[in-house]
């Protein structure tokens, strides 16, 4: 297995582009995908972020870890080596080889403690990752 990580060229500490893209997502939906994305911006003083495929994506340096996306009826808060993660209430979705998703919807109660968790984790993950070679 190809043990390389993705990266992305022009992360920052604070990207105008991500403001601009969570005041086009106003509403139930627009606050779901903020307060997630809030809480990856905060696992760290060295987070950084980027606008990439359209959607928020929090990073250790310019390597992802995280991101969010809001679509039609619900948000996806996403990891990059989702795959990788202990899961132990399996609210992690997807079949892909390395990501995965929890998707939120506003009608739905989402297990914040366990989000939380996956957040923090997948920053730790990452900066092992990125420590390790």
């Amino acid at each position: 297995m190809n043990s390389e990580l993705l990266r992305f060229n022009g992360t920052v500490d604070h990207d105008p582009a991500i403001d601009a893209w969570m005041k086009g997502h106003p509403g139930e939906l627009g606050a779901i995908a903020r307060k997630w994305f809030e809480a990856m911006r905060k696992c760290g003083d060295e987070v950084r972020e980027i606008l990439h495929d359209g959607c928020p994506v929090a990073c250790l340096g310019d390597a992802p870890f995280g991101y969010v996306n809001v679509f039609t009826s619900h948000v996806n808060v996403g990891f990059f080596h989702g795959a990788a993660l202990p899961d132990p209430t399996r609210i992690l979705q997807g079949s892909g080889k390395f990501m995965r998703h929890v998707k939120l919807t506003p009608e739905t109660a989402t297990d914040a403690a366990s989000l939380i968790r996956l957040i923090q984790v997948a920053y730790l993950d990452i900066k092992t990752r990125l420590e390790n070679g």
